[in-house]
C-alpha cells in the first residue's frame, strides 16, 4: 500500500513531466496532437483531492495552464488545414503516386508557363529558303534596277581648298615654327623659369582663335618644340619651349594630355585679362 507522502512525490512528479511536455510543444512547433489531452486530465484529477500545499495547487494550476495552451494550438492546427485553399502533403503525395505518367504528363503540360523560348532552323524553314533563292533573280538583272550614278569630276584649284579650309595659305610647317618662335618669345617677355601660363598663351580676342592656337599648340608639344608642365594641386598647366626641337624615342613612352578649350573657360580667361 503506497503512502501518503509517497503518493504526494508521485503525483508531484506526473503534473512536472507534464508542464515539461507541454512547454516543449508550445516552444518548439512540435504537432500539438501528440498530446494526450484525456490522459493529462485523467492524472490532474487523480492527483489533485493529494494536495493540501500552496506549493502543490500552484503545481496543479500550471499543468491546467499549459494543457489549455496546447488545446488552443490543436485548434489553430485543424482550423488551418480546414482552409479550401490547404492541401495535406502526405494526401498530395499518395495522390501523385496513384498517378500513371500520362495524367502527370498532362498535369504539368497544364501548369507549365515556359519564359524562355529556344528558335532553330527546321525543315519547314530550310524548304521555305530554298524556293526563295530559287526563285530569285540573277544578280545582274537586279543591278538593272539601281542605274550607277553620273558623278561629275574635276580639279580643284588652290583657292578653293584654301576657301574650304583644306589648305591654309602657309605651309603648315612654317606656320608651326613660326608659332614655337612667338611662344618663345612670350616666355622671355611675360613667362618665368622659362615657361608660361598655357592659357596666357593659347588665349586670343575670339573663342575661334584661342581653339586654333591651342590646336597649334598641340603640335608644338607632340612634334618635341615645347612641353607642358601640370601642375594638379594649383590646377595650372605651363608651357615650356625648347631652344631645339627634340626628337622622340621609341623607347620613350607618350603621355596624352586632354585640354578642354570651353567657351566657357575662355570667357573667365578673358575676365582674368581685362581684371589686371
Amino acid at each position: 500500500m503506497q503512502s501518503k507522502k509517497e503518493r504526494v512525490k508521485v503525483g508531484r512528479e506526473r503534473l512536472q513531466r507534464i508542464i515539461e511536455m507541454c512547454k516543449a510543444v508550445e516552444e518548439r512547433g512540435l504537432d500539438p496532437f501528440l498530446v494526450d489531452v484525456d490522459e493529462i486530465i485523467r492524472v490532474v484529477r487523480e492527483f489533485f483531492p493529494d494536495w493540501e500545499q500552496p506549493e502543490d495547487l500552484c503545481l496543479d494550476a500550471e499543468a491546467i495552464n499549459r494543457l489549455a495552451s496546447v488545446i488552443k494550438l490543436q485548434s489553430e492546427w485543424v482550423k488551418h488545414r480546414s482552409t479550401s485553399l490547404y492541401t495535406d502533403p502526405f494526401l498530395l503525395e499518395e495522390k501523385i503516386k496513384n498517378l500513371d505518367k500520362e495524367a502527370i504528363v498532362d498535369a504539368f503540360l497544364g501548369a507549365w508557363h515556359p519564359i524562355v523560348e529556344l528558335e532553330q532552323i527546321s525543315l519547314y524553314s530550310l524548304k521555305e529558303a530554298l524556293l526563295y533563292w530559287e526563285n530569285l533573280p540573277p544578280l545582274k538583272d537586279r543591278w538593272k534596277e539601281f542605274p550607277p550614278l553620273e558623278e561629275a569630276g574635276g580639279v580643284a584649284s588652290r583657292e578653293e581648298l584654301l576657301r574650304l579650309k583644306i589648305l591654309r595659305d602657309k605651309a603648315f610647317t612654317e606656320e608651326l615654327e613660326n608659332f614655337w618662335s612667338e611662344l618663345k618669345r612670350l616666355v622671355a617677355e611675360r613667362g618665368e623659369n622659362g615657361k608660361i601660363r598655357y592659357w596666357d598663351f593659347v588665349g586670343a580676342e575670339t573663342y575661334e582663335e584661342t581653339v586654333y592656337r591651342a590646336f597649334l599648340t598641340s603640335f608644338l608639344v607632340t612634334y618635341g618644340y615645347a612641353t607642358l608642365e601640370v601642375h594638379p594641386l594649383e590646377e595650372e598647366i605651363f608651357i615650356k619651349p625648347f631652344e631645339r626641337q627634340q626628337r622622340r624615342t621609341a623607347k620613350k613612352q607618350m603621355v596624352s594630355l586632354p585640354i578642354a578649350i570651353t567657351r566657357e573657360e575662355w570667357e573667365k580667361w578673358r575676365r582674368s585679362v581685362k581684371a589686371q
